[in-house]
């Protein structure tokens, strides 16, 4: 008998649920990745999906070890508040390290100036 025969049927649903509603929104950025065009619209969805993504998944797996051991556990709580801190601070400097890559390259026009003309320290 193993610990997924002694859950009950309303935890196993929720679980189930979370986890194809976490696979589908990652899934959905993968894809963004995969077929938008330029780095900035690319980066856009793995940045976005990743916090209600991997929320989900670490919602379920709390909901599953928590009715598993008939105990609650909150270890995934940590963990998803380390991700939803840290996943949108990395991306956000992902970005402005491109921004600054190009206009050092000296396309100015990259897409997320809007027509502003941006200069770097030294450019006069």
């Amino acid at each position: 008998m193993s610990t997924l025969d002694t859950i009950p049927d309303w935890a196993a649903a929720i679980v189930a649920l979370l986890l194809v509603l976490g696979a589908s929104v990652v899934l959905l950025g993968a894809l963004g990745l995969l077929r938008l065009r330029t780095f900035y619209q690319r980066i856009h969805g793995p940045a976005i999906t990743i916090t209600l993504g991997t929320g989900s998944i670490l919602l379920a797996s709390m909901v599953y070890f928590t009715a598993s051991q008939s105990r609650l556990v909150v270890h995934e709580l940590i963990i998803a508040a380390f991700i939803m801190l840290t996943a949108p601070v990395v991306s956000m400097l992902i970005m402005r390290a491109a921004v600054y890559r190009d206009l050092r390259a000296g396309r100015r026009e990259s897409g997320v100036t809007a027509g502003k003309v941006y200069r770097l320290p030294g450019d006069e």
